[in-house]
């Protein structure tokens, strides 16, 4: 969150927290307090809806304790005020409205705090019972602390406030921030937070996702692409295979995206795999992000056609980060991705697929955005990004529910195809910006020696159809290799 307001709130001022009930201010406001009592200041939490010991069970499910925070109830006024008779339960709409406001002044008198959290405006309402009247001791609270070195976050859960958000109160505070939960059809509920305004400072606008748990809110800055850049030399990174290298003459460039799409079972994970294997013998480093495909089976398979996948584990050269799509925020994954590129230097992606990645997106066209985002951060940090985007359908003509080809670099094309009564692959290169590809079709075989291409085939028929048929000699169609041998 600091991220996001450019290095902290300017203290000293009053600042908004609102949101729905369950998006988490209170524990925003502990969280900020807690802040405080780490760098050795006096902070008052304020309470004028919850217990004491409610705050200190949200408090416990953190892991922590707010021992060094002066909690202020409404319902132990009465000894603030000192009257020498047993404490009775006291509930806050018991109490004028002035009244509450001069036992406030007192504890902040007392406690001489930089930091207060006031929780929260909707009793404030509820006592006042005339809008003008609220705003007026509104007005007072904010020139109460106006000459007072103190930084105040007043919390405003909109319950009570028929007309949904009080602009007027937004005119008052230095800064308002917005917590949102949203409830998805499937999955886990989302929660993002938006800064309305920060006067005086250049925030990072629009929505950015958060998470609340065990040790308080993540907060997931929404990634802005032109915010980074670093130098780097756009060289072809070779897959291994000499064959497939051709293709792209040399490889996919640094800085790029390759796509590769095709039905499923055609081979581009395996492929993706390739290039992921041969960076890591290199010494690069690489993470792969799965939302398909079962970590363990992924493994096997590998393995299976000689990529030893967990040595580069072992050797911390690989991550691999099984997603669940229906729990994590686009937000959150960008942050996983920049935590890869920005801590372990990591200097090759890939993502599979991206079908799986539109299933933790609520709308298509933030999709997009998003994606387009991510990728213009990766190409500015010279990162090698491999998509993978399954087509639907096995044969035939095949289409996809996500036209993402506009923004790859290069687009690798696999297909099946028919030959001598055998299905067969081909793989050929539709685009590449980064430089010059063959037009050519190759045949493209897989087994337990790994990722084979063979020699260009120039007789086929119905290529365009989507179910291309090979008619020519069968010299240049590759055979097993037990059979080659």
């Amino acid at each position: 969150m600091d991220l996001i307001l450019k290095g902290g709130l300017p203290a000293n001022r009053l600042y908004l927290v609102e949101g729905e009930p369950g998006s988490g201010k209170t524990t925003l406001g502990l969280q900020f307090l807690r802040e405080g009592v780490a760098a050795g200041e006096r902070v008052l939490y304020i309470t004028l809806s919850e217990t004491a010991e409610e705050l200190r069970g949200v408090a416990t499910s953190h892991g922590w304790d707010l021992d060094k925070i002066d909690l202020f109830e409404l319902s132990s006024a009465e000894e603030v005020l000192g009257e020498g008779r047993q404490q009775s339960i006291l509930h806050p709409w018991e109490i004028e409205l002035g009244g509450t406001i001069k036992l406030i002044q007192n504890e902040v008198e007392r406690a001489s705090p930089t930091r207060v959290v006031f929780d929260s405006l909707s009793e404030m309402r509820l006592l006042a019972q005339d809008p003008l009247r609220y705003r007026r001791q509104v007005l007072a609270l904010k020139q109460y602390f106006a000459t007072r070195a103190c930084t105040v976050l007043l919390v405003d859960d909109l319950t009570s406030n028929e007309g949904g958000r009080d602009s007027h109160l937004h005119s008052l505070c230095h800064g308002v921030v917005t917590l949102e939960r949203l409830t998805l059809e499937f999955g886990a509920a989302r929660r993002r937070l938006q800064v309305q305004k920060l006067r005086g400072v250049d925030f990072t606008a629009g929505y950015h996702d958060m998470e609340i748990r065990r040790g308080g809110l993540q907060v997931f800055p929404r990634l802005v692409a032109a915010e980074h850049h670093a130098p780097f030399v756009g060289e072809p990174t070779p897959s291994g295979v000499a064959e497939l290298d051709l293709l792209l003459s040399g490889g996919p460039l640094r800085g790029t995206c390759t796509l590769l799409t095709g039905p499923a079972g055609s081979g581009k994970s395996t492929i993706a795999l390739q290039y992921l294997d041969a960076a890591c013998a290199r010494g690069e480093s690489a993470s792969l992000f799965e939302f398909d495909e079962r970590v363990g089976t992924l493994m096997v398979r590998a393995l299976a056609m000689g990529m030893d996948l967990q040595h580069h584990i072992d050797r911390g050269l690989l991550t691999i980060h099984q997603i669940d799509p229906a729990q994590m925020s686009p937000g959150e994954f960008a942050a996983i991705l920049r935590r890869e590129i920005e801590t372990r230097g990591v200097r090759m992606v890939a993502i599979d697929s991206l079908n799986g990645y539109l299933a933790a997106m609520p709308e298509e066209k933030q999709l997009i955005l998003q994606m387009h985002e991510m990728l213009s951060y990766l190409n500015q940090q010279g990162v090698v990004t491999l998509l993978i985007n399954p087509q639907s359908g096995l044969v035939g003509g095949m289409a996809t529910s996500l036209n993402v080809s506009y923004v790859a670099d290069a687009v690798v094309l696999i297909r099946f195809f028919e030959a001598d009564g055998r299905i067969r692959k081909a793989i050929s290169i539709l685009k590449n910006r980064g430089g010059p590809h063959e037009d050519t079709i190759r045949e493209l075989r897989i087994d337990s020696g790994g990722v084979r291409v063979g020699e260009p085939l120039t007789q086929f028929r119905g290529v365009m159809t989507g179910t291309p048929e090979y008619v020519g000699k069968g010299g240049p169609l590759m055979e097993d290799r037990a059979l080659a041998e």
